[in-house]
């Protein structure tokens, strides 16, 4: 499976914070904010990914993230010339997602909680399944988040066992409680329903209607992230705020960090204990070099 990271957009919720820099490039707490999204992908053992950001902004993540070798993954970058619509990603990726399935996750998402990394890796291995059957329709996989103010999101309606009803965007009468975040798992006919999509209200390619198509066959599956879950939209000021202290608290009371790209890395055995003795030697002397430090104590 590939993965995308749309780090597109004008961040204009972020205002003045992002009349210089892409909203994705600001620090959630210790780390630049794309390091999330990047974790999530690599969490779901995802190693080929495609960042999408603006003419303005790209080369600032080739910057920081170079071309993924350092993490044992491999980054390619692709430019969205104006904010066409999440949808659109698909049409820039096409060639590079090929004839794979893909994951897409938003660059101001940020996912924690027990156990969600064996869901990201189930999710994968249904896909996967899917291939080794040398059939590419495994339909799509969303997620479903409950919110107290659903109003304000893209929601997701569906029954007892989990059967996917109906999605709206932003309702004024929601028929549910659960939020859709921006983490998306997908079959190779996503780049042909991208395809034939025809602009919104907005002028964008929306990926509400990517969803409604698979729905509309009947191939749409949601899971739900109930409690022990967090997950923050950080393309507003106070989001910003509350996913940064909720990452300074997780990290000083219990000592592990938050989407730390080498320690993934290394435990799943993508770098090896030298190369991440060469990274740390190349870091000037912050906690963040401490943390790694410690990582050379642990068996692996």
């Amino acid at each position: 499976m590939k993965g995308i990271i749309l780090a597109g957009g004008s961040g204009t919720r972020l205002y003045p914070l992002t009349k210089s820099i892409s909203k994705q490039i600001l620090p959630v707490y210790d780390k630049p904010m794309i390091y999330y999204p990047l974790s999530v992908l690599m969490l779901a053992n995802i190693k080929n990914i495609l960042i999408i950001s603006t003419p303005r902004d790209i080369l600032l993540f080739e910057r920081l993230l170079g071309n993924g070798k350092q993490l044992g993954i491999n980054i390619k970058y692709k430019i969205q010339e104006k904010p066409n619509g999440i949808a659109e990603c698909f049409l820039i990726g096409k060639k590079f997602i090929g004839n794979d399935n893909v994951a897409l996750i938003l660059g101001d998402n940020i996912f924690y909680g027990n156990g969600f990394s064996k869901v990201l890796e189930d999710s994968v291995d249904y896909f996967q399944n899917f291939k080794l059957k040398k059939s590419n329709d495994g339909g799509a996989m969303i997620f479903g988040y409950p919110v107290k103010n659903p109003e304000d999101y893209g929601i997701v309606e569906f029954d007892e066992n989990n059967k996917v009803i109906s999605l709206a965007e932003k309702p004024a009468k929601p028929k549910s409680n659960f939020a859709v975040p921006g983490l998306y798992f997908y079959d190779n006919t996503v780049i042909k329903k991208a395809e034939i999509l025809k602009p919104s209200e907005r002028n964008e390619l929306e990926i509400t209607s990517i969803n409604e198509l698979y729905l509309s066959c009947n191939r749409l599956k949601v899971k739900t992230l109930g409690r022990g879950m967090n997950w923050f939209d950080t393309g507003t000021p106070k989001g910003l705020m509350e996913a940064a202290n909720f990452v300074e608290a997780i990290q000083n009371r219990q000592g592990f960090y938050i989407a730390c790209l080498e320690e993934i890395a290394y435990t799943k055995g993508w770098i090896t204990k030298k190369e991440l003795t060469e990274i740390i030697d190349k870091l000037k002397n912050c906690d963040y070099k401490k943390y790694l430090e410690s990582l050379m104590l642990l068996p692996i």
